[in-house]
């Protein structure tokens, strides 16, 4: 990193040093669906089979190749639960149970579309309880937030002066220290030469404010050595989404069936900016049926390598469809 380049959240990139764990493949087998018995091809550019006809479900983002290309992913702020490449490991599941999640990403170059190889890729969400690794102190809505006020509206002036240091999620993309080892749900690895890369994870859950989601970063212009990946910068930083009615079929089965936060819909989430693909929204494939035999989610990124975008900045403004209620309960940040 030159010293024109803005610094990571907490320390400059060019000491960007990982312990290399877990660098085996990913194995297909046994997450359940043939929806994900082919997963390790579709890294090599062929498409996971869809199943048995008429019996998965998918999202409305059907866009094509040509239809991505030459188009921009949109930025998000980081949140405040990142973790710098902490896990470098395709398999971020641990022991958290939920259902199975293959997630594929193809990142591109928004202005040629050619694919952007041995980029690294973070990840991060949390469980089906809502709760981040890392952070496991915050419970559920670790984004901030909190129950919802009660009883008559304070009335009068506030008098006197506020004391002690605030406490809660940091407000926009401020970043919170870890406050526990755990990294369940977290990891990094390496785009291959057609710009793909594969997570085995569990479908996240959700938390006071927030609708389902996955944060994600792509880091190039840095080097992978033994150690894990060094220097670069941060060129996207954004968000992944999951379409109503994959959320829905996943809210009945358990762990998330006991997860009692309100959830915050898609269309009023204040991140999403309801544009679709663009905006990070996943093409799931899964069986209608039975949707905890596990769900593949899918899409193509675009990327400008020359930004810098560390998703540091001030949070986007809530989408025209986005509900007042959803930014007044929770920091949009998480």
């Amino acid at each position: 990193m030159t010293g024109t380049q803005k610094p990571h959240s907490e320390q400059d990139l060019t000491r960007r040093k990982v312990v290399v764990a877990g660098a085996g493949g990913i194995a297909a087998a046994g997450l359940g669906g043939t929806a994900f018995a082919a997963s390790a091809g579709a890294e090599r550019g062929r498409p996971a089979p869809t199943g048995t006809a008429g019996t998965t479900g998918t999202a409305g983002t059907a866009d094509t190749d040509g239809e991505v290309c030459y188009r921009l992913t949109s930025e998000t702020v980081e949140g405040p639960y990142y973790i710098d490449a902490d896990k470098i490991r395709r398999d971020v599941t641990e022991d958290r149970e939920g259902i199975p999640l293959l997630l594929a990403l193809k990142v591109i170059d928004s202005d040629t579309c050619k694919p952007l190889r041995n980029a690294a890729v973070d990840i991060w969400h949390c469980d089906a309880a809502g709760v981040y690794s890392g952070y496991e102190d915050q419970g559920n809505g670790g984004g901030g937030g909190g129950p919802a006020p009660t009883g008559e509206p304070p009335t009068g002036a506030p008098t006197g002066a506020p004391t002690g240091a605030p406490t809660g999620a940091p407000p926009g993309g401020g970043h919170q220290e870890p406050t526990d080892d755990s990294r369940y749900l977290r990891g990094t690895w390496r785009t291959d030469r057609h710009g793909q890369v594969t997570f085995r994870t569990v479908f996240p859950g959700w938390y006071r404010g927030r609708c389902v989601h996955i944060h994600v970063k792509v880091h190039v212009d840095g080097e992978w050595t033994d150690a894990g990946y060094e220097g670069g910068h941060t060129c996207h930083t954004g968000q992944f989404f999951f379409d109503e009615e994959a959320v829905l079929a996943s809210a009945v089965v358990e762990p998330y069936a006991s997860n009692t936060a309100e959830r915050t819909t898609l269309t009023e989430d204040t991140i999403y900016d309801q544009s679709g693909t663009q905006g990070g929204l996943l093409r799931l494939r899964y069986d209608r049926r039975d949707i905890a035999r596990g769900v593949h989610g899918s899409i193509t990124v675009g990327v400008d390598p020359e930004a810098t975008e560390d998703g540091q900045g001030a949070p986007p403004q809530p989408s025209a469809s986005a509900s007042v209620s959803a930014s007044a309960s929770e920091s949009p940040s998480a």
